[in-house]
């Protein structure tokens, strides 16, 4: 193209900017100006419609300029461009692999100009774009429309939810995912979806719906990307979440400190007026109430039956054809349904037994799913021969200790959701490694011994289960679970306040000089009579509880240590037996008052300090759950790296993180320098003076002894004197 071309076009396109900025103001002057320009649009769609390969490339560009400038201002003559968004649609979708990419997103932003202009409605726009997006094989155009089409979504729910259209969208999705399970198009349904769900518009149980069809589909990709859909959206939408409440964090005074010293321009005002609105959206952010998040696996309609599918379909059958890689997340993700809804699918265990080896690649991603879908539902006969099996693969002296310690670490983690599938004669073999010279390993075992310390003491040996376990077992406070018993519902902590109740009345009737086990019917109403006045008082004037304990009663002496007789054992397991009978009768029995209440969070506070400074209750707690919310990983069954000795060159790289100026470690006083001198800065008379070779200042050094005391006197005080004034130039002078 010639430059006398190229300029004749450039003028066109400025006429037409021109044009269309005088057609804005003023729609009534220039209507004879635009039809003119109309007409000219309507040869030029003619023309390439008859011959869209042979136009030529200066009517592509003023055709492109026309459809522009009819687009802008096509909300002023709605009568005249009726038809135009329908001319559009049919360019883009009968042309769109021939056209020009240029002259193909002219028209792609046109319908969305229409759209925002509200010429067109989005059902229009969505209905337009997505079976353009789902066919068409430039990559360029994928990726426009993709963002044009997320762009409209969330622009039509920003106000409020737009629920026709989210459910005609989704509708579409999941007709585009179950019409063909074997095509690729589905993945554009997964991406838009898990988009949509990441940016919180779709919260429902029909994006999870559309994402349980994809799951199942014949397709590698769409499976992947749907089963990494449930693993990981949630975590996506928090931290998108996390990232849009950082982004919006504007200082105003500072915006308002900048327009003011500065030159007041209209840019920097309407820089101001947006931080202001940034400002009001987040304070209306913080007074709107909190949406209502469910997890995608806790929106499905049918997990039991979604599990046993997606097993048989992608890793039971003889047929599946996924990759290594994709049959893992598969397993997560079933494994993850299991666990977290605590479903029963007894083929699993049984398909993990050929995979539970150290030679097998992925080994700790097995172990961490079979540790993942266990739960108390289980029968423990089920889990005994994968227990076993990774006993006997694993865990040996010939091993290697990275591979015995994921192996007793998988193990303990499959015993914290169901104690019962250990037998004492292997646990016992197991907790020996904890005198292993090996760190992973003896932790490992250390580990699986303080989890059998609270959830099994009884299949431990008499010397290992520590003085607590030893203890709760005499005292029948600590028995094993039986399988399918579920846990009494009760208050928490409200033996602690039963026993708490019960040494103050001992107290207030020795205090009194009564019997301890004497009738104390009238002495309990008086007490709760006592509680609900304290309560009703305010609670800085109602008093401190007294603590009474064995340690600090000062009125009674502590009596020497004695050997019990068989007798004393007896009558003392007797005791523990009838504590057992009587557990806590007080909320069924009494009305628990304020002051009661208080006590109980009291004593509950208190239990959970010693709890946490203690043992290791807690932790074990926290391993037993962890699963439910985030999911196990082979990370936490192989041995933490912090376990063995970091070499040289991960020490230097630890040193140098988090410090991206420093080429290379030196000392602050170099530091100091090095810039001094790259500031171009000279060195003072000190650092100068030590530089000087020694026979120059000998003379002064001789010198500087040999003065006598009026001498000295002088120096100093016209040092002085110096100093104050401002050095020899008398910098600082002030009168």
């Amino acid at each position: 193209m010639g430059k006398r071309k190229v300029a004749a076009l450039e003028k066109v396109e400025a006429d037409l900017a021109g044009l269309q900025y005088k057609i804005r103001r003023d729609p009534l002057a220039y209507e004879k100006e635009f039809l003119d320009h109309f007409r000219q649009y309507g040869s030029s769609l003619d023309q390439f419609m008859a011959a869209p390969l042979s136009s030529d490339s200066g009517a592509l560009i003023s055709f492109r300029e026309q459809i522009d400038l009819i687009a802008h201002v096509a909300d002023l003559y709605p009568e005249h461009t009726a038809g135009f968004a329908d001319e559009l649609k049919e360019i883009i979708t009968k042309h769109h692999a021939i056209l020009e990419p240029e002259l193909r997103e002219k028209v792609v932003s046109s319908l969305v100009l229409l759209r925002r202009k509200e010429v067109v409605d989005s059902s229009y726009l969505l209905t337009t774009l997505f079976p353009i997006l789902t066919t068409t094989p430039s990559k360029s155009l994928r990726s426009l429309l993709f963002t044009k089409i997320v762009s409209d979504l969330r622009s039509s729910n920003t106000k409020t939810v737009n629920h026709k259209l989210n459910r005609t969208m989704q509708t579409v999705l999941y007709n585009l995912v179950t019409s063909d399970p074997s095509s690729p198009k589905a993945l554009w349904a997964v991406k838009l979806t898990r988009e949509m769900w990441k940016r919180q518009l779709w919260t429902d149980a029909k994006p999870v719906d559309v994402m349980r069809q994809a799951c199942l589909a014949d397709n590698e990709k769409v499976v992947v990307g749907a089963v990494r859909f449930f693993l990981g959206g949630d975590k996506e939408r928090e931290e998108m979440e996390d990232d849009e409440s950082e982004d919006e964090n504007i200082d105003i005074r500072k915006v308002k400190h900048q327009i003011g010293i500065n030159k007041k321009t209209k840019k920097k005002a309407k820089a101001l007026e947006k931080a202001v609105d940034k400002v009001k959206r987040q304070e209306r952010k913080k007074h709107a109430p909190h949406p209502l998040n469910f997890s995608a696996l806790h929106l499905l309609h049918d997990p039991q039956g979604f599990a046993e599918i997606l097993f048989q379909k992608h890793l039971q059958g003889s047929k599946v054809k996924l990759s290594l890689e994709s049959k893992l997340l598969v397993l997560q993700l079933v494994t993850r349904l299991v666990g977290l809804h605590k479903l029963t699918v007894i083929e699993l265990y049984s398909w993990f037994i050929k995979y539970l080896t150290p030679k097998q690649q992925s080994a700790t991603s097995f172990l961490a799913s079979l540790a993942q879908a266990t739960h108390d539902h289980i029968p423990p006969d089920v889990l005994e021969p994968l227990i076993e099996k990774i006993a006997n693969e694993f865990v040996s002296e010939a091993a290697a200790a990275e591979v015995c310690s994921a192996g007793i670490n998988s193990i303990r983690e499959i015993c914290a959701r169901q104690p019962l599938a250990m037998g004492d004669s292997l646990l016992q073999d197991l907790v020996q490694y904890r005198k292993s010279k090996d760190k992973g390993v003896s932790m490992a075992a250390r580990g699986l011994l303080s989890l059998y310390r609270e959830k099994g003491a009884e299949l431990l040996a008499k010397k290992d289960r520590g003085k607590d376990a030893t203890m709760g077992l005499k005292s029948g406070d600590q028995k094993q679970r039986k399988f399918g018993e579920e846990a009494v519902g009760e208050i928490e902590g409200l033996e602690l306040l039963e026993k708490w109740k019960e040494e103050e009345r001992k107290r207030k009737r020795a205090e009194k000089g009564l019997p301890e086990d004497a009738d104390g019917d009238e002495n309990d109403e008086e007490e709760e009579q006592d509680d609900w006045e304290v309560a009703s008082m305010d609670s800085d004037s109602s008093g401190e509880w007294i603590r009474v304990s064995d340690s600090e009663d000062e009125d009674e002496p502590i009596p020497k240590k004695q050997k019990k007789s068989d007798e004393d054992e007896e009558a003392e397991d007797k005791d523990a037996e009838e504590e057992i009978k009587t557990l806590s009768k007080l909320a069924t029995t009494s009305i628990l008052t304020p002051a009661d209440l208080a006590k109980l969070r009291e004593l509950r506070m208190e239990a959970n300090i010693d709890q946490a400074m203690g043992n290791r209750k807690r932790k074990q707690q926290e391993a037993q759950q962890r699963h439910i919310d985030e999911g196990l990983t082979a990370e936490q069954i192989e041995a933490p790296a912090k376990l063995r000795k970091t070499t040289k060159e991960e020490r230097v790289a630890m040193a140098k993180e988090g410090k991206p100026e420093r080429e290379e470690h030196k000392s602050t006083q170099a530091i100091r320098k090095s810039k001094k001198e790259a500031e171009g800065k000279s060195t003072t008379n000190k650092e100068k003076a030590r530089k000087k070779n020694f026979l120059m200042t000998l003379s002064k050094a001789k010198n500087k002894n040999r003065r006598s005391l009026t001498q000295t006197r002088n120096i100093l005080k016209a040092h002085i004197e110096r100093s104050k004034s401002g050095g020899r130039r008398r910098n600082g002078v002030s009168k």
